[in-house]
C-alpha cells in the first residue's frame, strides 16, 4: 500500500458570512476561509487535488484571519520544487470557479471530474453562479478531462468518491497515509460542520451541512458516512491548514 503524505497550499481566500459554510447557524457571522490546492506525494504522479483561484488577493489582514501564507499557482507549487506543467494528474472535488482557476496552466494534467460537474460548467443553473466555464474550456479542447461518476482508485493510495452534498458531482479525495485515511472533503465545510458546538449537538444534530448544498438531509448523511470512515478529516475551507506544511506532519 502506498503511503502518502497532503500538503496542503493556501491559493486564494474568500470573506463572506459564515453560515456559507454551516446550514442555519451563524448567519451573520464575518469569516474567511483559505482556498487551497492540495498536492499528495508519494502515490507516484504528482497529484493536486484542485488549483485555486487564478488571482488570490494576498493582503495581511487575509493572512492573518487564516494564520497562514496565501500563494499564487506559480508561487505555491514553487515551495514543493514544481512547476504548473509538472503536474500529472488534477483531482477536482467540484467545479466551482474557485476551484479549478489553474486548470488551464496544467497542460500535461490528467483533469478527474464527475461529469455533472463539466455539465454544470457549462449550463449553470442561476441559482449556483459559482459556475464559470471560462475556466475550464482550455483543457477541455485540449482533450484533459477524464469523467469519473463512480469511486475510482486514481493512483495507489487515491481514491475519488462520489460525495453529492454541496455540489452533484461533489467528489471526496481519499488518501492512505501514515496517519491513516486521509479525507479531502468533496463539499465545502470547515470542521465545525463535522464538530458542531455545544448547542447545534443540543439539537440532536450530529453534523452540520454545508451552508449550500444539493439536499441538506442527504448532505448530513454523507457527511456521517464520511465522518465515520476518515481518521483524518480535511474540511474543504478549515483555515488551521493554512498553517500546516504536511499532513500528517
Amino acid at each position: 500500500m502506498a503511503l502518502c503524505t497532503i500538503r496542503p497550499i493556501v491559493m486564494g481566500t474568500k470573506v463572506f458570512d459564515k453560515g456559507m459554510m454551516t446550514y442555519q447557524h451563524d448567519y451573520g457571522t464575518p469569516y474567511t476561509i483559505p482556498i487551497y490546492a492540495w498536492y499528495i506525494e508519494g502515490a507516484g504522479p504528482r497529484i493536486l487535488v484542485d488549483t485555486g483561484e487564478m488571482m488570490p488577493i494576498q493582503s495581511p489582514d487575509r493572512e492573518k484571519n487564516i494564520g497562514g501564507k496565501i500563494f499564487t499557482f506559480e508561487e505555491g507549487l514553487a515551495r514543493h520544487g514544481l512547476a504548473p506543467a509538472d503536474i500529472d494528474i488534477v483531482i477536482h472535488t467540484h467545479l466551482h470557479n474557485d476551484h479549478c482557476e489553474n486548470d488551464e496552466k496544467c497542460v500535461n494534467a490528467t483533469i478527474y471530474a464527475h461529469p455533472a460537474e463539466l455539465e454544470h460548467a457549462h449550463d449553470p443553473h442561476p441559482l449556483d453562479f459559482r459556475y464559470m466555464e471560462d475556466y475550464i474550456l482550455e483543457p477541455e479542447s485540449r482533450g484533459q478531462f477524464k469523467l469519473v461518476e463512480k469511486d475510482t482508485d486514481i493512483a495507489p493510495g487515491v481514491r475519488m468518491v462520489h460525495t453529492p452534498a454541496h455540489t452533484e458531482g461533489g467528489m471526496s479525495v481519499f488518501v492512505d497515509t501514515a496517519g491513516g485515511l486521509a479525507v479531502i472533503t468533496g463539499f465545502c465545510v470547515i470542521t465545525e460542520n463535522f464538530f458542531p458546538p455545544r448547542q447545534i449537538l443540543a439539537l440532536d444534530m450530529e453534523v452540520i451541512p454545508p451552508g449550500t448544498s444539493v439536499n441538506p438531509a442527504q448532505a448530513y448523511d454523507i457527511m456521517l458516512k464520511v465522518k465515520e470512515a476518515a481518521d483524518i478529516l480535511l474540511p474543504l475551507h478549515e483555515p488551521r491548514f493554512a498553517s500546516a506544511s504536511a499532513i500528517p506532519e
